[in-house]
């Protein structure tokens, strides 16, 4: 078996996160109440045992405002107990007048490799985060982005097709960060102007060279682990971007309302079955090392 880095996952206790408690609110992946709870590092190694996973990248989970370090210096203290997670994504507000502070403070975290601030907009409010589509065009916002490079920090970039063009011009205008685009860029509608919207968008994407792509979150629309439906979008995602900028993930535990994780990685697997050995080491290990440095992973 091919060992596999999860790139894309999450864990918390329900006290720390105000979407876990009270009310469930309008989420893209639906009824969320099974996983209003705990969800510790033992629990996700637990669901990950016997499936080949040497590692993981903990992406953050949306702690309440002004928290974003203490998020971060929590998983650390996790990662330092445990040994998991071996890398961690955490959270800015790029809008804020401390984000230079925020980033500084984050990047001293050791475990600590970039940031997510989830940029996704859709007419469709249950898939709707920010109050605007183009918050990444803000001048303010740039600002704040701009100190990524100081740090030295990688992006994880979340957004729709129809927010792509966009993306791939702020990607250019920041050739020195990575960027790592979520979800295979989260093809929400298949409909056929849909998947061309998608195709077109994804190219722009890939034609920036600092933008990678992680093969992760397809159940997140549908709300199931469809085999097909990943046979479809990964071939088609790797054929855009190439095996050596893709990445996988599982994004547990939303992914598993309605999976388990065995068969979650079993079906990425098979629709990485036709490329080379080499390039799905690439697209399941060996990238995530290049990207993320996880901490007691090697190359080997």
């Amino acid at each position: 078996m091919i060992p596999a880095i999860d790139a894309h996952h999450h864990i918390w206790r329900q006290a720390d996160l105000p979407w876990l408690n009270g009310p469930n609110e309008p989420r893209i992946f639906g009824d969320y109440t099974p996983i209003k709870r705990d969800y510790p590092i033992d629990e996700f190694r637990a669901d990950l045992e016997g499936h080949g996973v040497a590692g993981s990248v903990y992406v953050q989970a949306n702690w309440p405002p002004g928290k974003a370090v203490e998020e971060s210096r929590w998983v650390q203290s996790v990662a330092d107990a445990s040994g998991w997670p071996n890398a961690i994504v955490g959270f800015a507000d790029f809008h804020a007048g401390d984000a230079d502070q925020t980033l500084k403070a984050l990047a001293d975290i050791p475990r600590v490799r970039g940031v997510r601030q989830q940029l996704h907009w859709h007419e469709n409010e249950l898939c709707r985060f920010q109050p605007r589509p183009d918050v990444m065009n803000d001048a303010s916002w740039r600002r704040g982005f701009a100190h990524m490079r100081t740090h030295g920090l990688m992006f994880e970039l979340q957004v729709f097709a129809s927010q792509m063009e966009d993306a791939a011009r702020l990607a250019a205008d920041f050739p020195e960060t990575t960027m790592v685009l979520q979800h295979c860029g989260m093809p929400e509608d298949t409909s056929q102007a849909g998947m061309s919207a998608w195709r077109d968008g994804m190219k722009r994407l890939a034609d920036q060279p600092n933008v990678m792509n992680k093969l992760s979150g397809l159940g997140t629309f549908i709300r199931r682990n469809d085999p097909a439906f990943i046979a479809e979008i990964v071939p088609e995602t790797v054929e855009i971007f190439g095996a050596g900028r893709c990445i996988y993930g599982s994004n547990f535990p939303i992914e598993k309302l309605w999976t388990g994780y065995g068969p979650l990685i079993g079906a990425f697997r098979q629709a990485l079955a036709g490329f080379s050995e080499a390039d799905q080491r690439r697209m399941l290990h060996d990238n995530a090392v290049r990207v993320y440095a996880p901490e007691g992973i090697g190359e080997g």
